[in-house]
């Protein structure tokens, strides 16, 4: 689990590709002094494994379903990716909780300043665009943002000079990849909405008009919830 709170800007040393997969060797200055062989790494916001530690470098498998799903597939020597190390129970949450495991892509649309911001504008598929909400949060390239607009096609993001300074985000290019994770609670809370237990095919949630409709809307306003 991480926090979307970037430690380090890493180097890609290396990448040894295999059929359908590849090895990342990623240098750190910040964050190999604890670092141990199977720890878990964020790298641009996807989770991998820690496959052996040399120095200050690490090397890490990318497998196939990664690689189709993220951006690390378009890394090069030399590229620049945001690291952070998996949070620590006992130690401050900055962020929010970002998992590694990315729903998706989305492509730099636009940049623009504002006094000390930068607004960044971000296009993405409908099926990303649906967890996204004003004022919540999203991970791009493993860096907890808010969201501070959204609507059918794109969202955008305001961006401090901390921020762009610790991460790679404003040295991207308009039509470059970024790596998307959603809200985790927004995808559970669809997901306990949308099925019931009259969904589950047991002798003990027979499909009933007592049992559907699981968790709705009445549920929750005759709850108190809303």
């Amino acid at each position: 689990m991480f926090t979307g709170i970037i430690e380090d800007i890493g180097i890609v040393k290396g990448i040894s590709h295999g059929a359908s997969s590849a090895i990342l060797t990623i240098y750190s200055s910040r964050i190999m002094g604890d670092v141990k062989v199977g720890d878990s790494i964020a790298v641009n916001g996807v989770c991998l494994t820690a496959r052996t530690i040399k120095g200050n470098e690490f090397t890490a498998d990318v497998m196939a379903e990664t690689l189709r799903r993220s951006s690390l597939g378009s890394l090069k020597v030399g590229s620049k990716v945001n690291l952070e190390r998996a949070m620590l129970a006992g130690g401050r949450f900055g962020g929010h909780i970002v998992s590694g495991h990315i729903d998706g892509t989305g492509v730099i649309k636009s940049f623009k300043e504002e006094d000390n911001a930068v607004w960044v504008e971000i296009g993405a598929d409908k099926k990303i665009l649906r967890f996204i909400i004003e004022k919540g949060s999203i991970a791009i390239d493993g860096i907890s943002l808010t969201v501070a607009y959204v609507d059918e096609t794109v969202f955008k993001v305001s961006v401090i000079p901390h921020t762009a300074s610790e991460t790679t985000l404003l040295s991207k290019k308009v039509g470059d990849i970024v790596n998307l994770e959603n809200d985790v609670i927004g995808k559970y809370v669809e997901k306990l909405l949308t099925h019931s237990d009259a969904d589950l095919d047991t002798d003990d949630n027979k499909k009933t008009e007592e049992k559907k409709g699981g968790l709705t809307m009445e549920t929750l306003l005759g709850s108190g919830f809303l």
